[in-house]
């Protein structure tokens, strides 16, 4: 608190107006008063709000020290500290449409951010033709709390197409330090069959660099009928990625149909099939493509039928749940859980269903925090940042 009043005075603003702003901005300080405590098959935990009041979350990021970089999908990004105190809206963000299941979405730090202050973040970008899931970067000051700088558009999907739905998108940097963008088939018609398109970045995994430009290991780099940018395709709407705590590989979530979510690991140059094989069917009922296997298309480690509207995800690595280690996080939109799925190998082995009842939200994302705690996003308008610790701690 002290160090937003002294930040606030800086912007020259008098101290009673800073004080002001302040209590404009303060929300969940006592949050204590709102904790639900679960009993889970394997440890009981306490549910808390950090922070309410935000704009259909969307994602999050932690910065050192703790304190956290949030999206809206309405268009804004802001700090939020530990303690739940909300910044104001960081200006020098590029134009957002900020309609259906777009507008502001993932934000990433840069591997050396406490060197270089690099915020990667995406979202739906429009222009001539429509929107396409987008990718930008800007620079944080260390003595800022209001503005992003230097603020350049590094990728953009191509083509843009009239379409308010399936952008993906999550952003995650790979060991070596490129950048994975997921994205979605932008609701196209199945005519079409867009992610079976190499010349198209709907529908893909796109791996760049972090300045955008094209890593030189790229699997399609020497075809030239294919985006260089594609990592992997065939994919319908991936909302959910994370790098395998041990393997380091790429594992993404996507939406299924009606039926048909999966958990996928992602490798370079592989087809995941959409739409051409599924385990969903359209909505109201009625076969998509051609069966659920197709001879040079992956099959998904895990899926669900009925759909549960996965969303983020996370591997759980750190000690603050033992009995969880090493499970993978999966946040459910329309079923409104934390999904915990126990893993041997790349074999899921037990699913556990979480919160559906005691919480009774959206859940969007799921990110651990350098404390060791899980923090869960809810997707409404008067959206939450969620603390689940051990009920005993």
């Amino acid at each position: 608190m002290a160090l937003l009043l002294r930040k606030l005075r800086q912007k020259k603003l008098s101290p009673v107006l800073a004080l002001a702003t302040l209590s404009l901005m303060a929300c969940g300080l006592n949050a204590d008063d709102q904790a639900v405590e679960v009993e889970t098959e394997k440890v009981k935990v306490r549910v808390t709000t950090v922070t309410d009041g935000l704009k259909n979350p969307w994602g999050l990021a932690f910065m050192p020290g703790g304190d956290m970089l949030v999206t809206e999908r309405s268009g804004d990004m802001r700090i939020v500290t530990a303690d739940g105190t909300k910044g104001p809206a960081l200006d020098g963000l590029p134009e957002i449409e900020s309609r259906g299941q777009g507008g502001l979405l993932d934000v990433a730090l840069d591997p050396d951010f406490v060197t270089n202050r690099w915020v990667y973040f995406s979202f739906s970008e429009p222009g001539k033709g429509g929107t396409s899931t987008a990718v930008a970067r800007g620079k944080l000051r260390a003595d800022a709390i209001d503005e992003l700088t230097q603020v350049e558009v590094i990728f953009s999907q191509e083509p843009k197409v009239r379409s308010n739905g399936h952008f993906g998108s999550r952003l995650v940097f790979r060991d070596d330090g490129t950048l994975f963008v997921t994205m979605g088939d932008r609701q196209q018609d199945f005519d079409d069959a867009y992610p079976q398109k190499l010349n198209s970045h709907i529908g893909t995994v796109a791996r760049i660099n972090p300045d955008g430009s094209v890593p030189d290991d790229n699997p399609f780099l020497d075809d030239k009928d294919a985006q260089p940018e594609i990592w992997s395709y065939g994919h319908r709407n991936i909302q959910g990625a994370d790098l395998h705590p041990e393997t380091r590989e790429l594992w993404t979530g996507e939406h299924g149909p009606q039926g048909g979510d999966e958990i996928n690991l992602t490798e370079a140059g592989k087809n995941y099939g959409w739409p051409v094989i599924t385990y969903g069917e359209q909505y109201g009922g009625g076969k998509i493509g051609e069966g659920t296997e197709k001879e040079g298309m992956e099959q998904p480690l895990h899926y669900w039928d009925p759909s549960i509207a996965n969303a983020g995800m996370t591997f759980y690595t750190g000690d603050k749940f033992p009995e969880w280690k090493g499970d993978l996080l999966v946040t459910a939109l329309k079923f409104q859980l934390l999904a915990r799925l126990e893993l041997d190998g790349t074999e899921v082995t037990h699913e556990e269903r979480m919160f559906s009842e005691s919480i009774g939200k959206r859940l969007r994302d799921v990110v651990q925090g350098p404390d060791g705690y899980l923090y869960l996003l809810t997707d409404d308008s008067n959206g939450a940042i969620l603390k689940v610790e051990p009920a005993d701690d």
